[in-house]
Protein backbone atom coordinates (compact mmCIF):
# COMPACT_ATOMS: atom_id res chain seq x y z
CA UNK A 1 0.00 0.00 0.00
CA UNK A 2 1.29 3.58 -0.97
CA UNK A 3 0.76 6.06 1.63
CA UNK A 4 1.58 9.53 1.28
CA UNK A 5 1.86 11.56 4.78
CA UNK A 6 1.88 15.00 3.81
CA UNK A 7 2.69 18.21 6.15
CA UNK A 8 0.48 21.68 4.95
CA UNK A 9 2.57 25.02 4.04
CA UNK A 10 1.33 28.19 5.92
CA UNK A 11 1.62 31.50 5.21
CA UNK A 12 4.93 32.99 6.08
CA UNK A 13 4.89 35.94 8.67
CA UNK A 14 6.05 39.70 8.48
CA UNK A 15 9.21 39.63 8.57
CA UNK A 16 9.78 35.34 9.14
CA UNK A 17 12.83 33.93 7.94
CA UNK A 18 12.92 31.51 4.67
CA UNK A 19 13.96 28.94 6.53
CA UNK A 20 12.06 26.05 7.55
CA UNK A 21 13.02 23.04 10.35
CA UNK A 22 12.49 19.42 9.94
CA UNK A 23 8.76 19.00 11.42
CA UNK A 24 8.71 16.62 14.37
CA UNK A 25 5.11 15.32 14.28
CA UNK A 26 4.94 14.09 10.76
CA UNK A 27 8.28 11.71 11.55
CA UNK A 28 7.06 10.61 15.01
CA UNK A 29 3.84 9.62 13.40
CA UNK A 30 5.85 7.53 11.12
CA UNK A 31 7.37 5.63 13.91
CA UNK A 32 3.80 4.06 14.70
CA UNK A 33 2.65 3.04 10.88
CA UNK A 34 3.22 -1.10 10.21
CA UNK A 35 6.55 -1.66 8.60
CA UNK A 36 4.59 -2.83 5.35
CA UNK A 37 3.06 0.39 4.36
CA UNK A 38 5.22 1.97 2.05
CA UNK A 39 5.07 5.55 3.65
CA UNK A 40 6.44 8.73 1.35
CA UNK A 41 6.76 12.00 3.11
CA UNK A 42 6.11 15.87 1.37
CA UNK A 43 5.94 18.76 3.44
CA UNK A 44 4.99 21.24 1.50
CA UNK A 45 6.65 24.30 3.00
CA UNK A 46 9.91 22.84 0.79
CA UNK A 47 8.79 21.01 -2.46
CA UNK A 48 5.47 20.38 -4.17
CA UNK A 49 2.70 18.21 -3.56
CA UNK A 50 2.45 15.66 -6.79
CA UNK A 51 -1.35 15.24 -6.78
CA UNK A 52 -1.31 13.02 -9.74
CA UNK A 53 1.08 10.72 -8.09
CA UNK A 54 -0.18 7.26 -7.73
CA UNK A 55 -1.01 6.80 -4.01
CA UNK A 56 -3.64 4.60 -2.28
CA UNK A 57 -3.97 6.59 0.58
CA UNK A 58 -3.39 10.23 2.13
CA UNK A 59 -2.75 11.34 5.08
CA UNK A 60 -2.42 14.98 6.40
CA UNK A 61 -0.49 16.08 9.53
CA UNK A 62 -1.43 19.33 10.72
CA UNK A 63 0.35 21.18 13.56
CA UNK A 64 -0.48 24.86 13.34
CA UNK A 65 -4.06 26.55 13.41
CA UNK A 66 -2.94 28.48 10.64
CA UNK A 67 -2.41 25.15 8.31
CA UNK A 68 -6.06 23.63 8.74
CA UNK A 69 -7.56 25.81 5.55
CA UNK A 70 -4.50 24.90 3.84
CA UNK A 71 -4.80 21.13 4.35
CA UNK A 72 -8.75 20.94 3.64
CA UNK A 73 -7.94 22.36 0.06
CA UNK A 74 -5.12 19.31 -0.25
CA UNK A 75 -7.58 16.64 1.08
CA UNK A 76 -10.41 18.10 -1.42
CA UNK A 77 -7.69 17.53 -4.37
CA UNK A 78 -6.80 14.00 -3.50
CA UNK A 79 -10.46 13.45 -2.92
CA UNK A 80 -11.81 14.60 -6.02
CA UNK A 81 -9.20 11.78 -7.66
CA UNK A 82 -10.86 9.01 -5.45
CA UNK A 83 -8.24 8.93 -3.34
CA UNK A 84 -9.50 8.40 0.53
CA UNK A 85 -7.76 11.07 2.77
CA UNK A 86 -7.14 10.94 7.27
CA UNK A 87 -5.92 14.27 8.87
CA UNK A 88 -4.26 13.78 12.46
CA UNK A 89 -1.68 16.14 14.34
CA UNK A 90 -2.26 18.47 17.02
CA UNK A 91 -4.61 21.46 14.66
CA UNK A 92 -6.64 18.36 13.54
CA UNK A 93 -7.43 17.41 17.24
CA UNK A 94 -8.24 21.42 18.24
CA UNK A 95 -10.51 21.28 15.05
CA UNK A 96 -11.36 17.73 14.89
CA UNK A 97 -15.53 18.18 13.93
CA UNK A 98 -14.41 20.70 11.15
CA UNK A 99 -11.77 18.24 10.12
CA UNK A 100 -13.70 15.65 9.67
CA UNK A 101 -16.24 17.56 7.24
CA UNK A 102 -13.23 17.99 4.81
CA UNK A 103 -11.56 14.35 5.02
CA UNK A 104 -12.67 10.98 4.82
CA UNK A 105 -11.29 9.92 8.53
CA UNK A 106 -9.65 12.05 11.27
CA UNK A 107 -6.92 10.61 14.01
CA UNK A 108 -6.80 12.12 17.23
CA UNK A 109 -4.39 11.66 20.00
CA UNK A 110 -1.42 9.88 20.10
CA UNK A 111 -0.60 7.20 17.41
CA UNK A 112 1.87 5.00 19.19
CA UNK A 113 0.11 1.23 18.93
CA UNK A 114 -3.27 2.87 17.16
CA UNK A 115 -2.14 2.71 13.11
CA UNK A 116 -2.14 -0.97 12.53
CA UNK A 117 -6.19 -1.05 12.98
CA UNK A 118 -6.54 2.02 10.90
CA UNK A 119 -4.58 0.71 8.04
CA UNK A 120 -6.51 -2.70 8.54
CA UNK A 121 -9.52 -0.82 8.65
CA UNK A 122 -8.64 0.63 4.92
CA UNK A 123 -7.51 -2.45 3.92
CA UNK A 124 -10.98 -3.95 4.50
CA UNK A 125 -13.02 -0.80 3.30
CA UNK A 126 -14.28 -0.13 6.41
CA UNK A 127 -12.40 3.17 7.78
CA UNK A 128 -13.91 4.85 10.56
CA UNK A 129 -14.71 8.44 10.17
CA UNK A 130 -13.52 9.02 13.40
CA UNK A 131 -10.73 7.67 15.50
CA UNK A 132 -10.68 8.77 19.01
CA UNK A 133 -7.63 8.02 21.53
CA UNK A 134 -7.51 11.66 22.64
CA UNK A 135 -8.31 10.10 26.16
CA UNK A 136 -6.88 7.20 26.20
CA UNK A 137 -2.48 7.94 25.62
CA UNK A 138 -0.17 5.09 24.73
CA UNK A 139 2.30 3.97 27.26
CA UNK A 140 5.05 6.19 26.65
CA UNK A 141 7.95 3.38 26.31
CA UNK A 142 6.06 2.38 23.04
CA UNK A 143 7.15 6.08 21.94
CA UNK A 144 10.06 5.05 18.91
CA UNK A 145 12.80 6.83 17.74
CA UNK A 146 11.49 9.36 14.92
CA UNK A 147 11.30 8.18 11.24
CA UNK A 148 14.03 10.98 9.97
CA UNK A 149 14.46 8.87 7.20
CA UNK A 150 11.52 10.22 5.03
CA UNK A 151 12.69 13.72 5.49
CA UNK A 152 14.78 14.85 2.46
CA UNK A 153 17.48 17.03 4.52
CA UNK A 154 18.62 18.68 1.35
CA UNK A 155 15.70 20.52 1.93
CA UNK A 156 16.64 21.98 5.18
CA UNK A 157 19.87 23.38 5.06
CA UNK A 158 19.82 27.12 4.61
CA UNK A 159 22.50 28.83 3.21
CA UNK A 160 24.97 26.46 4.59
CA UNK A 161 23.81 26.89 8.18
CA UNK A 162 23.54 23.56 10.05
CA UNK A 163 19.57 23.55 10.83
CA UNK A 164 18.54 22.33 14.32
CA UNK A 165 17.15 18.10 14.69
CA UNK A 166 13.68 18.48 16.65
CA UNK A 167 13.34 15.32 19.20
CA UNK A 168 11.00 15.39 22.68
CA UNK A 169 11.90 13.15 25.70
CA UNK A 170 8.54 13.43 27.32
CA UNK A 171 4.72 14.12 26.74
CA UNK A 172 2.28 15.82 28.08
CA UNK A 173 2.26 18.74 31.21
CA UNK A 174 1.32 19.44 34.69
CA UNK A 175 0.94 22.42 34.39
CA UNK A 176 -2.19 24.26 32.60
CA UNK A 177 -1.50 27.77 31.14
CA UNK A 178 -4.04 30.29 30.28
CA UNK A 179 -2.99 30.35 26.85
CA UNK A 180 -2.00 26.71 26.01
CA UNK A 181 -3.64 23.54 24.60
CA UNK A 182 -1.15 21.08 26.11
CA UNK A 183 -3.47 19.67 28.90
CA UNK A 184 -6.20 18.93 26.38
CA UNK A 185 -4.09 17.34 23.96
CA UNK A 186 -1.43 15.49 26.20
CA UNK A 187 -3.14 15.29 29.33
CA UNK A 188 -1.98 17.22 32.93
CA UNK A 189 0.21 14.54 33.50
CA UNK A 190 4.18 14.48 33.27
CA UNK A 191 4.93 11.76 31.15
CA UNK A 192 9.08 11.39 30.66
CA UNK A 193 10.35 8.69 27.82
CA UNK A 194 12.67 6.04 29.19
CA UNK A 195 15.92 8.12 29.26
CA UNK A 196 17.76 5.66 27.73
CA UNK A 197 15.60 5.25 25.16
CA UNK A 198 15.80 9.41 24.89
CA UNK A 199 19.36 8.85 24.75
CA UNK A 200 19.37 6.47 21.92
CA UNK A 201 17.10 8.76 19.85
CA UNK A 202 19.48 11.61 20.06
CA UNK A 203 22.48 9.95 19.43
CA UNK A 204 20.99 8.55 16.12
CA UNK A 205 20.67 11.85 15.13
CA UNK A 206 23.31 12.96 12.50
CA UNK A 207 23.00 16.30 13.42
CA UNK A 208 25.01 17.87 16.54
CA UNK A 209 22.41 20.50 16.82
CA UNK A 210 18.88 19.70 18.67
CA UNK A 211 15.89 21.21 19.61
CA UNK A 212 14.18 19.60 22.53
CA UNK A 213 10.36 20.45 22.11
CA UNK A 214 9.27 19.19 25.26
CA UNK A 215 6.63 21.70 26.68
CA UNK A 216 8.89 22.34 29.55
CA UNK A 217 12.00 20.45 30.97
CA UNK A 218 11.63 21.94 34.08
CA UNK A 219 8.76 19.44 35.65
CA UNK A 220 10.52 16.75 37.76
CA UNK A 221 13.86 17.96 39.22
CA UNK A 222 15.37 14.60 39.41
CA UNK A 223 14.69 13.05 36.05
CA UNK A 224 16.19 16.57 34.76
CA UNK A 225 19.04 15.97 36.34
CA UNK A 226 19.34 12.51 35.35
CA UNK A 227 18.69 13.05 31.61
CA UNK A 228 21.27 15.54 31.25
CA UNK A 229 23.71 13.56 32.97
CA UNK A 230 23.21 11.09 30.34
CA UNK A 231 23.32 13.70 27.29
CA UNK A 232 27.05 14.75 28.50
CA UNK A 233 28.84 12.01 26.34
CA UNK A 234 26.52 12.67 23.10
CA UNK A 235 28.44 16.57 23.16
CA UNK A 236 25.20 17.46 21.46
CA UNK A 237 24.15 21.59 21.24
CA UNK A 238 20.55 22.02 22.14
CA UNK A 239 18.15 24.40 22.64
CA UNK A 240 14.50 23.96 24.83
CA UNK A 241 11.93 25.67 26.29
CA UNK A 242 12.17 26.39 30.31
CA UNK A 243 15.24 24.46 32.22
CA UNK A 244 14.98 23.82 36.19
CA UNK A 245 15.68 27.23 37.70
CA UNK A 246 18.26 25.42 40.05
CA UNK A 247 22.09 26.16 40.24
CA UNK A 248 22.30 22.01 40.07
CA UNK A 249 20.69 21.56 37.08
CA UNK A 250 21.62 24.29 35.31
CA UNK A 251 25.52 23.43 35.79
CA UNK A 252 24.07 19.66 34.82
CA UNK A 253 22.30 21.31 31.50
CA UNK A 254 25.64 23.75 30.80
CA UNK A 255 27.56 20.09 31.03
CA UNK A 256 25.30 18.68 28.41
CA UNK A 257 25.51 21.52 25.98
CA UNK A 258 22.90 23.58 26.38
CA UNK A 259 22.88 26.37 23.77
CA UNK A 260 20.00 28.73 24.72
CA UNK A 261 16.38 28.44 26.10
CA UNK A 262 13.43 30.17 25.56
CA UNK A 263 12.20 31.55 28.57
CA UNK A 264 8.78 33.20 28.80
CA UNK A 265 9.18 36.99 30.50
CA UNK A 266 5.45 37.28 31.71
CA UNK A 267 6.36 40.40 33.87
CA UNK A 268 8.95 43.02 35.39
CA UNK A 269 9.53 40.68 38.59
CA UNK A 270 13.29 40.37 40.42
CA UNK A 271 12.14 36.50 40.00
CA UNK A 272 12.76 36.70 36.42
CA UNK A 273 15.68 39.49 36.62
CA UNK A 274 17.63 36.29 38.85
CA UNK A 275 16.45 33.76 36.37
CA UNK A 276 17.66 35.35 33.37
CA UNK A 277 21.01 36.26 34.98
CA UNK A 278 21.37 32.48 36.63
CA UNK A 279 21.11 31.29 32.76
CA UNK A 280 23.89 33.44 31.81
CA UNK A 281 26.00 32.43 34.36
CA UNK A 282 25.81 28.88 33.07
CA UNK A 283 26.91 30.23 29.74
CA UNK A 284 23.15 29.66 28.58
CA UNK A 285 21.54 31.84 26.11
CA UNK A 286 17.91 32.92 26.34
CA UNK A 287 15.08 34.18 24.15
CA UNK A 288 12.23 35.40 25.82
CA UNK A 289 8.79 34.55 24.59
CA UNK A 290 6.43 37.77 25.66
CA UNK A 291 2.96 37.42 24.90
CA UNK A 292 1.31 40.91 24.78
CA UNK A 293 -2.49 41.23 25.88
CA UNK A 294 -3.17 40.03 28.75
CA UNK A 295 -6.38 41.31 30.64
CA UNK A 296 -3.81 43.07 32.64
CA UNK A 297 -1.69 44.38 30.29
CA UNK A 298 -2.25 48.11 29.84
CA UNK A 299 -0.38 50.65 26.97
CA UNK A 300 1.52 51.37 30.01
CA UNK A 301 2.29 48.19 31.46
CA UNK A 302 3.39 47.04 27.92
CA UNK A 303 5.81 49.43 27.11
CA UNK A 304 7.60 49.09 31.00
CA UNK A 305 7.61 45.67 30.05
CA UNK A 306 9.82 46.06 26.94
CA UNK A 307 12.32 48.40 28.80
CA UNK A 308 12.34 46.18 31.31
CA UNK A 309 13.55 43.23 28.54
CA UNK A 310 15.84 45.75 27.25
CA UNK A 311 17.44 45.54 30.96
CA UNK A 312 18.11 42.55 31.58
CA UNK A 313 20.17 41.32 28.86
CA UNK A 314 17.63 39.03 26.68
CA UNK A 315 19.91 37.68 23.79
CA UNK A 316 16.44 37.40 21.85
CA UNK A 317 13.09 38.15 22.26
CA UNK A 318 10.00 36.95 20.07
CA UNK A 319 6.89 38.88 20.64
CA UNK A 320 3.16 37.08 20.09
CA UNK A 321 -0.68 38.72 20.67
CA UNK A 322 -2.38 36.84 22.60
CA UNK A 323 -4.12 33.87 20.69
CA UNK A 324 -7.06 31.69 21.79
CA UNK A 325 -6.96 28.63 20.04
CA UNK A 326 -9.75 26.39 20.72
CA UNK A 327 -9.76 24.21 24.10
CA UNK A 328 -7.58 26.45 25.95
CA UNK A 329 -8.72 28.49 28.80
CA UNK A 330 -8.19 31.85 27.22
CA UNK A 331 -10.62 30.24 24.41
CA UNK A 332 -13.15 29.26 26.79
CA UNK A 333 -12.75 32.64 28.80
CA UNK A 334 -12.90 35.22 25.69
CA UNK A 335 -15.91 33.04 23.98
CA UNK A 336 -17.77 33.38 27.01
CA UNK A 337 -17.56 36.86 27.41
CA UNK A 338 -18.38 37.38 23.69
CA UNK A 339 -14.67 39.00 23.60
CA UNK A 340 -13.55 36.73 20.06
CA UNK A 341 -14.14 39.09 16.86
CA UNK A 342 -12.18 36.22 14.06
CA UNK A 343 -13.11 32.82 13.47
CA UNK A 344 -11.33 32.66 10.36
CA UNK A 345 -8.08 30.47 11.40
CA UNK A 346 -5.61 31.80 9.15
CA UNK A 347 -5.80 35.11 11.00
CA UNK A 348 -4.52 32.41 13.97
CA UNK A 349 -0.92 33.09 13.77
CA UNK A 350 -0.69 34.90 16.57
CA UNK A 351 0.77 37.89 15.24
CA UNK A 352 -3.09 39.18 14.56
CA UNK A 353 -5.75 39.92 16.85
CA UNK A 354 -8.37 38.08 16.89
CA UNK A 355 -9.86 39.56 20.32
CA UNK A 356 -11.01 42.36 21.82
CA UNK A 357 -8.66 43.60 24.41
CA UNK A 358 -9.73 44.83 28.04
CA UNK A 359 -8.09 47.77 28.38
CA UNK A 360 -7.04 49.28 24.16
CA UNK A 361 -8.64 48.66 20.72
CA UNK A 362 -7.89 45.87 18.83
CA UNK A 363 -5.84 47.98 16.13
CA UNK A 364 -3.89 49.69 19.26
CA UNK A 365 -2.72 46.18 21.06
CA UNK A 366 -1.45 45.75 17.22
CA UNK A 367 0.42 48.78 16.89
CA UNK A 368 2.29 47.69 20.46
CA UNK A 369 3.11 44.43 18.83
CA UNK A 370 5.29 45.79 16.34
CA UNK A 371 6.50 48.91 18.56
CA UNK A 372 7.59 45.70 21.32
CA UNK A 373 9.95 44.56 18.13
CA UNK A 374 11.15 48.09 16.85
CA UNK A 375 12.12 49.00 20.22
CA UNK A 376 13.82 46.20 20.97
CA UNK A 377 15.71 45.89 18.01
CA UNK A 378 16.24 49.34 17.75
CA UNK A 379 20.06 49.38 18.95
CA UNK A 380 21.03 45.98 17.55
CA UNK A 381 18.97 44.41 14.88
CA UNK A 382 17.83 40.94 15.21
CA UNK A 383 20.29 39.54 12.86
CA UNK A 384 23.21 40.68 14.62
CA UNK A 385 21.31 39.10 18.08
CA UNK A 386 20.65 36.01 16.49
CA UNK A 387 24.35 35.95 14.40
CA UNK A 388 25.61 36.21 18.28
CA UNK A 389 23.84 32.87 19.11
CA UNK A 390 25.11 30.76 16.19
CA UNK A 391 28.90 32.43 17.23
CA UNK A 392 28.41 30.96 20.69
CA UNK A 393 27.04 27.92 19.19
CA UNK A 394 30.00 27.47 17.13
CA UNK A 395 32.91 28.10 19.80
CA UNK A 396 30.94 25.66 22.38
CA UNK A 397 31.41 22.89 19.18
CA UNK A 398 35.14 23.86 18.70
CA UNK A 399 35.63 23.91 22.35
CA UNK A 400 35.03 20.16 21.90
CA UNK A 401 35.90 19.42 18.40
CA UNK A 402 32.47 18.61 17.46
CA UNK A 403 32.50 21.68 15.28
CA UNK A 404 31.31 20.66 11.40
CA UNK A 405 33.09 23.82 9.05
CA UNK A 406 30.71 25.08 5.99
CA UNK A 407 31.61 26.27 3.07
CA UNK A 408 29.63 29.96 3.38
CA UNK A 409 30.97 32.97 5.18
CA UNK A 410 28.74 33.05 9.13
CA UNK A 411 28.91 36.58 8.87
CA UNK A 412 27.34 37.65 5.51
CA UNK A 413 24.13 35.32 6.01
CA UNK A 414 21.02 37.29 7.13
CA UNK A 415 18.35 35.86 9.26
CA UNK A 416 14.72 37.07 9.41
CA UNK A 417 12.43 37.52 12.43
CA UNK A 418 10.92 34.42 13.55
CA UNK A 419 12.59 31.02 12.94
CA UNK A 420 9.28 28.76 11.63
CA UNK A 421 9.39 25.48 13.93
Amino acid sequence: MKFRLIYPKWKKLEGQTTFHLPPHGPVVFGAAVPEDIDIRFTDENVEEIDFDESVDFVGISMMLTIQVKRGWEIAAEFRSRGIPVICGGIATTLHAEECGQHTDSVFLGEAEGRMEEVFSDFKNNALKKVYNFRNQLPPIETVGTARRDLLNRDLYNHKGVQMVDLVHASRGCRFHCYPCAVAYLGGKKFRPRPIEKTIEEMASIDNNRLFIVDNSLAQDKQWEMDLFREMIPLKKKWCCHPIEDDPKVLDLAAQAGAWYVYQAVFDTSDYIKERIKRYHDHGIGVEGTILLGLDNHTEDYIKELIDFLLEINLDLAEFTVLTPFPHTTAYEELQAQDRIISDNWDDYSADKVVYQPRHMSVDRLQELLQYAWDTFYKDESQQMKMFKLIYKVMQKEKADNTFRPRKRNLANRTFGRKAAV
